[in-house]
């Protein structure tokens, strides 16, 4: 198969879909990687290296989407990107596609197999694929809401951590996920006070186990919602409906209650935020407001620390990338279940439940697509 990576277009996104030890591996299967040249630079991997791995470098994105039978990319194809697809042609990367309806029927229109790295299942009932990405945003989350706090970026000019005899900045975190436990770990060691609410019992008590004392534990009502943000100084939204688009807990009478400067950080907003006020914004202008309360709501996070999001998300990523060259897509997803899931689109259909019910379009199942 001849696989191709292209150089990620996405405001300030420095990550890149195959590592040169990934390229090695799938060279060594037989098969050709085409790689854009600078592709990897934003993450600190040379077109040397990607030469010395095997990958055949090509000037410009036009010979990776016209020669390719997989794209692997790492965050949804932009719209010159989309007009480059192509019948046949297989898309492997972060689609997102519940809170984007325009993505999806370009997809659709393009005729591409696109399978999804955020509805990819695990043998546990996890996100493989998701699960990396969202434990670099969730730990970013109180980095940049402690950023966000300064008085220069419009916050209250709060110290997340507080100092001896005054009081730390309190955290109130939306989700005991992934994302919402890595948030909590960091939110610890910065020394903040730090709340997270969840709707399951199960998870409130994982993380009663797993950070004792240091983390207070709420579970998720409209009612307790409410009143934990009113005193919040950053709110941390780390809620995710698999491949649909997130819930809008905090709304916008709820955010009119909360204290002139606190922040929030919307780490679903790739599925939409689940702030009603959220809105997508880039690393290059991260921020707005919205009475009075800073918004940091950047669609690819993890984009920031570019080198160890790539390393991060290639180690999961790579198995289902071999399996897809060596078998076919079709056999490596009807052999595969977790990785039939990742489906979302093909040949016009909408393969993914969630993002057909998000968008009222019609539902084709994979199994159906596969004949199974």
């Amino acid at each position: 198969m001849r696989i191709g990576v292209p150089k990620e277009i996405k405001d300030n996104e420095y990550r890149v879909g195959l590592v040169p030890s990934s390229v090695a591996e799938l060279v060594h299967h037989g098969h050709a990687v085409l790689v854009e040249r600078g592709a990897g630079a934003g993450a600190g991997l040379t077109d040397g290296d990607y030469e010395s791995a095997g990958a055949t470098l090509v000037e410009g994105t036009d010979r990776i989407f016209g020669e390719a039978d997989m794209v692997v990319k790492v965050k949804e194809p932009l719209s010159e990107e989309r007009k480059r697809l192509k019948p046949g042609q297989v898309l492997f990367t972060y689609l997102h596609l519940a809170p984007d309806l325009e993505q999806t029927k370009d997809l659709m229109a393009s005729g591409a197999t696109c399978i999804a790295y955020e509805t990819v299942t695990g043998t546990n009932g996890g996100l493989p694929l998701l699960t990396p990405m969202s434990e670099v945003a969730g730990r970013l989350g109180p980095q940049v809401g402690a950023h966000c706090l300064e008085k220069a970026q419009g916050g209250r000019g709060v110290l997340i951590g507080g100092v001896p005899g005054v009081p730390p900045a309190e955290v109130v975190i939306l989700g005991g996920g992934v994302s919402g436990t890595h948030a909590a770990t960091i939110a610890v060691g910065m020394g903040a006070n730090v709340t997270v609410v969840d709707r399951s019992a199960d998870v409130l008590r994982r993380l009663a186990a797993q950070f004792g004392g240091q983390v207070r534990t709420i579970f998720s009502t409209r009612d307790a919602i409410a009143q934990l943000v009113r005193r919040a100084d950053l709110v941390i939204g780390a809620v995710l409906v698999p491949g649909a688009a997130a819930p809008k807990l905090v709304t916008r009478e709820m955010l009119k209650t909360m204290k002139p400067g606190a922040v929030v950080v919307d780490i679903a907003i790739d599925q939409g935020g689940c702030f009603e006020t959220s809105k997508p914004t880039t690393h290059s202008n991260p921020t707005y407001m919205v009475d009075g309360i800073v918004h940091y709501c950047v669609a690819n996070m993890p984009g920031a620390v570019a080198r160890t999001s790539t390393f991060a998300l290639n180690n999961v990523t790579l198995p289902f990338a071999i399996a897809l060259a060596d078998k076919g897509w079709r056999q490596a997803l009807a052999d595969d279940p977790h990785l039939r899931a990742g489906l979302n689109v093909h040949d016009g259909r909408i393969t993914c439940k969630p993002v057909a019910e998000a968008h009222h379009l019609a539902y084709t199942p994979a199994e159906q697509v596969l004949g199974l």
